[in-house]
């Protein structure tokens, strides 16, 4: 188990904390229910959404980490409310950036970015010990503790901002907690344009030993965005 001394927390006003469905989550990683049973399976980083808090109702063993975590489940609430607002407010001069078929509608998109947000908050008040305050790319967990990682929109999105070498440093981060693999998407940037380090990464991992596939999935809400990375830790 790796020991992370944790700083002070990081200042509300500066994460964003919008989360997706369950729904959406079986259909970005390529999942269902059944696939996932009798496996423990780790969301990093998981925000608002909902894939922990349903889940686990529904029967499975899910972990939800992220550094927003760090504060009250009312304040995450609150917080969320207020973003969703935000985004949706500036979705109509950028509604070209996406595609509208999962969605109908922007009122759609608010729906299901409210129900993500109000099932996990509700979850986080019930069930605490299930969402884990982090901060990547070290975590604090056992080596190969987790079956499966799913990680959705954080690495590759923000490669304006985060470095290659946080990148690398983690995804072995996420590879060290889990048995079997993990799944990343999606594998854009914010303006939809693959992410540029994608093939030297790639190319990383396998000389590790590691097998690396891309799929493309049957969700895609921004454009371009709709292919994941699997990274198995045992060769196929």
């Amino acid at each position: 188990m790796r020991k992370v001394e944790q700083g002070t927390k990081l200042d509300l006003e500066r994460i964003v904390f919008i989360g997706r469905t369950f729904e959406e989550y079986m259909a970005m990683f390529l999942l269902s229910s059944d696939e996932l049973k009798g496996k423990k399976v780790l969301d990093c980083p998981a925000g608002a959404c909902s894939f922990t808090a349903v889940g686990n109702k529904q029967g499975l063993d899910i972990t939800a980490c992220d550094i927003a975590y760090d504060h009250a489940s009312e304040d995450l609430k609150s917080k969320g409310i207020r973003d969703i607002e935000y985004a949706i407010k500036h979705m109509e001069q950028a509604k070209g950036n996406y595609v509208w078929d999962y969605f109908n509608d922007v009122n759609a998109l608010r729906n299901h970015r409210l129900n993500a947000l109000h099932d996990c908050s509700d979850d986080m008040k019930q069930n605490n010990e299930r969402y884990i305050p982090v901060t990547l790319p070290f975590l604090p967990f056992h080596d190969d503790e987790f079956d499966v990682v799913l990680s959705a929109h954080f690495l590759f999105m923000y490669g304006d901002r985060l470095d290659y070498e946080f990148h690398l440093e983690t995804v072995n981060e996420l590879l060290r907690v889990t048995k079997k693999e993990i799944r990343i998407f999606p594998l854009v940037n914010l303006e939809g344009k693959r992410y540029e380090h994608l093939n030297p990464l790639k190319r990383e991992l396998v000389g590790k030993g590691y097998f690396v596939e891309e799929k493309e999935v049957p969700y895609e809400f921004q454009k371009n965005a709709n292919s994941m990375m699997i990274i198995h830790k045992a060769k196929q």
